[in-house]
């Protein structure tokens, strides 16, 4: 069984720290098919399209038929483990760092061996299962679980590297007024965060979930989004010891460009929803960047939550989605800024939630509670996107089968019946 994780004790400012380093992330063209069914968790390999037959390790033609169409289908990831080794020393200095390392060999249900690490609590011999997740380099790895879940599972050494587990982490949720805020500091203690931020603008004006908040656990800190000066005060006070980061902060209101008389409101949209993510990524990502080697409550997760307008606009919504798209596109970017370092991006695309401001769309909505669970979830499996509620996920699907077909039927819905 695996040992609990021990909470982590107070750092000794007079010894080194330990320099953030990544595992090997050089991948085929054709191996990059694995890192981003990974990104989504799920168990994906290629299978020729002409014999049926699934593919390991990554190939450029089906080594049974020599075929060249080789699409990525999601398999069954159970197996049994056929050899294994332990890893003790390493010319790779990341392993060298975290060995002993349990390495092994599985025979696939679905034909084929694979490499792969090995959890602590798997039987030798034994039958297994298979994660596909993401390592600090950002690329796709595999992993063997035992079939049954065991206890403190998650806290195996293996498992919490390839994952952003907010046990034990202090997280910064960015917008204390969002009426998520205080369904995720709930789920984040749950989850067991060892301290939870809050920011809050204008903290002279009443915030009627304040008290909630501070019940909850949460210390509330001065925090304005639109004001370079109130992020850099706030990264000078905790931001060396902020382990995960949930941007929440949103600027919403109904209406296109044509539908309003002046850039007030879209202005308003692009200083929170764009710029305020700007101002937070370079106030507070590389004290988070210089710590993702800390051990236990090391930094590993920074979190957008985005509408999934970004991806195809809504007209009723559309200079917010507007804004959305250009938070969605600067993620992206800060993937890069943050890959040195490990540091993940993970981004929740959610459909219209359960508030006033959508209050005029019919149903399915999500709630605050029900966006909270897709975060924790994501952030315990390590993922890159995270997709939540029914709406977002219909979109997704439709968006990766044809973009232009479903900015059609985004645009042109419009008309009275």
């Amino acid at each position: 069984m695996t040992d609990p994780l021990a909470p982590p004790q107070k750092k000794n400012p007079q010894k080194r720290s330990t320099s953030p380093t990544r595992p090997p992330e050089l991948r085929s063209r054709a191996a990059l098919g694995l890192s981003a069914a990974a990104a989504e968790g799920r168990f994906a390999l290629q299978q020729c399209s002409e014999c049926g037959t699934v593919q390991y390790p990554p190939r450029d033609a089906c080594h049974a038929c020599l075929g060249t169409d080789l699409p990525w289908r999601d398999q069954d990831p159970h197996g049994t483990l056929l050899a294994e080794t332990t890893v003790r020393t390493s010319t790779r200095l990341y392993f060298r760092e975290r060995a002993p390392w349990r390495v092994g060999s599985v025979k696939l249900n679905a034909g084929p061996v694979i490499l792969c690490h090995i959890h602590g609590d798997c039987p030798r011999e034994g039958e297994v299962r298979i994660l596909n997740r993401l390592d600090r380099s950002g690329q796709g790895v595999l992993l063997a679980l035992p079939i049954e879940r065991t206890q403190n599972m998650e806290d195996d050494p293996v498992m919490r590297s390839l994952s952003c587990d907010p046990n034990h982490r202090r997280v910064l949720v960015s917008d204390g007024r969002n009426p998520n805020a205080l369904a995720l500091v709930e789920h984040l203690f749950k989850a067991g965060a060892a301290k939870v931020f809050v920011g809050e603008s204008e903290t002279w004006r009443p915030n009627p979930a304040g008290a909630d908040l501070a019940a909850a656990g949460a210390e509330v800190l001065s925090l304005d989004l639109t004001d370079t000066a109130s992020v850099r005060q706030l990264a000078g006070e905790i931001g060396g010891k902020t382990d995960i980061l949930i941007n929440n902060a949103r600027f919403l209101r109904p209406g296109g460009a044509l539908a309003r008389d002046d850039t007030a409101f879209a202005q308003q949209e692009m200083e929170i929803n764009y710029l305020g993510l700007v101002r937070l990524a370079q106030a507070f990502g590389p004290g988070m960047c210089a710590r993702t080697s800390d051990g236990v409550n090391s930094a590993v997760a920074w979190v957008n939550i985005l509408s999934v307008y970004a991806l195809s606009s809504d007209p009723g919504f559309g200079c917010y989605s507007a804004s959305n798209a250009a938070a969605y596109s600067l993620s992206q970017s800060l993937r890069a800024e943050f890959r040195d370092s490990g540091l993940r991006v993970m981004n929740v695309y959610c459909g219209p939630t359960e508030d006033e401001w959508y209050q005029l769309l019919p149903p399915p909505k999500v709630t605050p509670a029900a966006l909270a669970r897709s975060v924790i979830a994501g952030l315990q499996d390590g993922l890159e996107d995270v997709w939540c509620g029914d709406v977002a996920k219909d979109i997704r699907e439709r968006w990766r089968r044809d973009p232009k077909i479903l900015e059609r039927e985004m645009t042109m819905g419009q008309e009275e019946a």
